[in-house]
């Protein structure tokens, strides 16, 4: 099965934000990351998405659901600080072609040492033997 997962954009700096890190939101590079998603996308075949709840997570996916038709679905298990096995969990609960955007953390957690920059991507291979990263797809400029 064919996932992908994506890192949210860019969203200023966490030190300087004043109010609750879950409602920062992206910065201007970061909508522009996440208007180039669609496109950067689009030779697979996606057919749902899911996401962190934190802001900057929903803005990141919001243009590329917008352009598959669907809406998005938010999962508290893409958040910040979840643990591996939550993350793996959920995802053998969806099928083929499913978005997941979440944050660096995850990210890590699920491809390793791989990076993975702020509006970046990563095309997985999730089947029996766990979650393999096929091919990178980097942040807009």
């Amino acid at each position: 099965m064919i996932a992908v997962l994506v890192r949210h954009g860019t969203a200023g700096d966490r030190a300087k934000w004043d109010d609750d890190d879950r409602l920062r939101p992206l910065d201007a590079r970061g909508r522009r990351q996440a208007e180039a998603l669609p496109q950067a996308l689009e030779a697979l075949h996606l057919t749902r998405i899911l996401t962190s709840p934190y802001v900057r997570c929903v803005q990141t996916v919001e243009p590329l659901a917008a352009a598959i038709g669907v809406e998005l679905e938010e999962a508290s298990a893409l958040g910040e600080g979840t643990e591996r096995a939550d993350v793996l969990a959920l995802l053998a609960t969806t099928g083929g072609g499913t978005v997941f955007c979440t944050h660096g953390d995850v990210c890590h957690a699920l491809v390793g040492r791989r990076k993975t920059p702020k509006g970046s991507a990563w095309v997985l291979e999730a089947g029996a033997r766990g979650i393999t990263p096929v091919r990178h797809v980097p942040a807009p400029r």
